[in-house]
């Protein structure tokens, strides 16, 4: 059976039912009389397994499809040099440390 969830518009009390489908919903407020709206929530369960969108499709691409989508920004002229970071040239004069 699942749990509803109905709010008062009176004093704004959240209210949980465990209810048959086939039951009337709740109109009236327990705690002051007021009347009742019912409230849509996120379900609890989740699919599970093979077969399901989630588990066959809703995951990561791979392949060619992926490269197209990917999240990384691409550089203006489309090559990787563009994205390396430039070598900086050695300027220190100091002559190097003698071997002993």
């Amino acid at each position: 059976m699942p749990i509803y969830e109905y709010q008062c518009a009176a004093c704004g009390r959240v209210t949980e039912k465990l209810q048959k489908i086939s039951e009337a919903p709740l109109s009236v407020c327990p705690a002051c009389g007021g009347s009742l709206a019912k409230l849509i929530s996120s379900c609890a369960f989740h699919l599970k397994g093979s077969g399901w969108y989630v588990t066959d499709y809703g995951g990561s691409r791979t392949g060619a499809a992926a490269s197209e989508t990917s999240d990384e920004p691409k550089a203006a002229g489309g090559s990787d040099e563009a994205q390396k970071p430039k070598e900086t040239e050695k300027t220190d004069s100091s002559p190097p440390p003698k071997i002993k």
